[in-house]
């Protein structure tokens, strides 16, 4: 049995130390400003390395039956960026439009997952919390948006975590599949029916490892009659928790650590389809993943790199929830991810 507490209101507690472990809610506030970072010497940190070393991104994936529309933002101090591309399912077409803001100009982050307004390209990509229920708001070239990301039941719980990272940091997690999805949206200027769409979101900051890699997979399904949505990662989580989660109707599963066992490609081999098996130890969970069309992109700025590609692809095999009871997947569309980062 896994053991949960109440989600604390602050982040940190009274000696500038954060919570860790798993939260059954939402963190009003992460407290970054009282934090006590300290060097590998133990000593203070700077005010600079204060600044600079704390992380944010935040992300939204739509399924539709149509389309994906893959949505991010992040704050990593001396750059900001953002993405958002559109797979057209039927086409197997991908198109994107990027943003890079250079020591995060133009770009708004709050450290607080409850209420909180995110924002890059004169507000071209949005993210709005409002007592915790996202709104995002898209104005691109490709994307006009203004939707409502909903838990359904209304009870449902996220994943709401916070884990020690490296050797004085510290990584909160947020994350929520199957989503219901109120609003508008239009994608190359026709509306999209939102009645069977889903959604899923990530909210992920705190003073990461300045190298820091990770794998991770999401599905947000429908089927007969059953809502299912999934998250699985490894490369940040690990120390004394982890990330996963599986979701059926609403009703939280939370999940041991899985293995990620696939090939790893270059940019040209990235676009072949790619074939992935995801599994645990205990047996909970197996699936397997075969790639489709995949969103790329190599930054080497010297003192900062990342290495991202987001895989479109369908899964089956299966995943065991917390009763016994045995979820078959067979095609289901969803996404995998493979990132290395140094900031």
């Amino acid at each position: 049995m896994r053991i949960t507490q109440t989600a604390p209101k602050n982040l940190m507690d009274s000696s500038g130390k954060p919570m860790v472990g798993q939260f059954d809610g939402i963190p009003q506030d992460l407290g970054v400003e009282l934090f006590r970072y300290k060097n590998e010497m133990d000593n203070s940190a700077s005010r600079w390395r204060q600044y600079f070393d704390y992380k944010q991104f935040q992300f939204v994936s739509v399924i539709s039956d149509n389309y994906i529309i893959g949505v991010a933002l992040a704050d990593i101090r001396y750059l900001g960026s953002a993405f958002c591309y559109v797979y057209d399912i039927q086409n197997n077409a991908l198109i994107e439009e990027t943003w890079l803001r250079p020591f995060s100009i133009d770009t708004a982050t709050s450290p607080s997952p409850y209420s909180s307004v995110a924002h890059i390209g004169g507000k071209d990509v949005q993210f709005n919390i409002v007592d915790g229920q996202w709104q995002v708001v898209l104005n691109t070239r490709n994307v006009k948006a203004d939707l409502r990301l909903l838990p359904f039941p209304n009870q449902s719980l996220p994943l709401s975590m916070c884990t020690p990272t490296g050797y004085n940091g510290w990584t909160y997690t947020q994350k929520h599949n199957a989503l219901r999805i109120e609003g508008n949206l239009s994608v190359l200027d026709n509306n999209v029916d939102l009645t069977r769409s889903l959604a899923n979101y990530d909210f992920s900051a705190g003073y990461m490892r300045r190298e820091t890699s990770w794998r991770w997979a999401s599905i947000n399904h429908k089927a007969k009659g059953t809502t299912l949505g999934l998250n699985l990662a490894a490369g940040v989580n690990e120390t004394g928790s982890c990330e996963n989660v599986f979701w059926v109707n609403g009703e939280r599963h939370l999940l041991g650590p899985v293995h990620f066992d696939f090939v790893r490609s270059n940019d040209k081999e990235a676009q072949e389809p790619t074939r992935w098996r995801i599994y645990s130890d205990d047996g909970q969970v197996d699936l397997e993943f075969q790639s489709v069309n995949c969103r790329s992109e190599k930054l080497n700025l010297w003192l900062l790199k990342s290495n991202f590609r987001q895989f479109i692809g369908h899964f089956s095999g299966y995943i065991q929830d917390d009763q016994g009871t045995i979820h078959r997947l067979n095609n289901a569309i969803g996404l995998t991810e493979d990132h290395f980062a140094r900031w």
